[in-house]
């Protein structure tokens, strides 16, 4: 079973590249590795990182941490899907 944990923030104006960079280097705690790890940005100071891991959908997995708050314009979107087709 393969289940996809996303991780999105919004950077204050202007401070998305400093929120990439952060993004990039947090490390996710626990002996438990991605499958993969693949990070994106977008308008308006978008971060996104999405993992996939070899687990089930309700299984324990280390997530990436809250960023400072002065470096977001809110609290953090956190999504957890399950795969269902791979093509």
């Amino acid at each position: 079973m393969s289940v996809a944990l996303m991780w999105e923030a919004r950077a204050v104006e202007g401070r998305g590249d400093e929120l990439l960079a952060w993004a990039r280097k947090q490390e996710l705690g626990g002996a438990a590795r991605p499958l993969r790890r693949e990070t994106f940005s977008a308008p308006q100071d978008r971060v996104l990182v999405i993992t996939w891991w070899d687990a089930g959908y309700d299984a324990e997995l280390p997530e990436l941490p809250e960023p400072s708050p002065e470096l977001v314009t809110r609290a953090v979107h956190r999504w957890r899907f399950e795969s269902v087709e791979e093509s």
